[in-house]
């Protein structure tokens, strides 16, 4: 089973469960990546001192990127509409989880790249 087949059948909920396991597990993949692209932000910002800011700015975009994916794979798979049962609302709910994820992960990446330049090189 290649990686995309994988991706396809995590989705659609075909490998672990009903209809809606693909959106759970896109939920969850976004909360998940809400929360590495926080941390990363607080780190840029100095609020918090442990931790790399651009593994962790890394890791909330590859996070948010799966999320979108697999949100946007449940999206298009799914049969009936909302309040069938087929996980369709978490799907909905997780791509703006996903893209949320991937923008405070490019964020942090923004910033730590300022903070790096030269004080003399820096522009308003």
């Amino acid at each position: 089973m290649n990686a995309s087949t994988a991706l396809l059948a995590a989705a659609e909920g075909g490998i672990i469960g009903d209809g809606r396991t693909g959106a759970n597990l896109a939920l969850g993949a976004g909360a998940l990546g809400m929360a590495i692209g926080w941390l990363a932000l607080a780190r840029a910002g100095g609020g918090i001192s442990t931790g790399n800011v651009r593994t962790g700015g890394m890791a909330a975009i590859a996070v948010g990127t799966v999320c979108t994916v697999l949100a946007v794979l449940h999206l298009a798979t799914a049969s009936g509409g909302p309040g069938t049962g087929n996980g369709l609302v978490g799907a909905i709910v997780a791509v703006p989880l996903g893209l949320g994820a991937v923008l405070l992960g490019r964020r942090a990446l923004t910033r730590c790249r300022r903070a790096d330049r030269p004080a003399d090189r820096m522009t308003v």
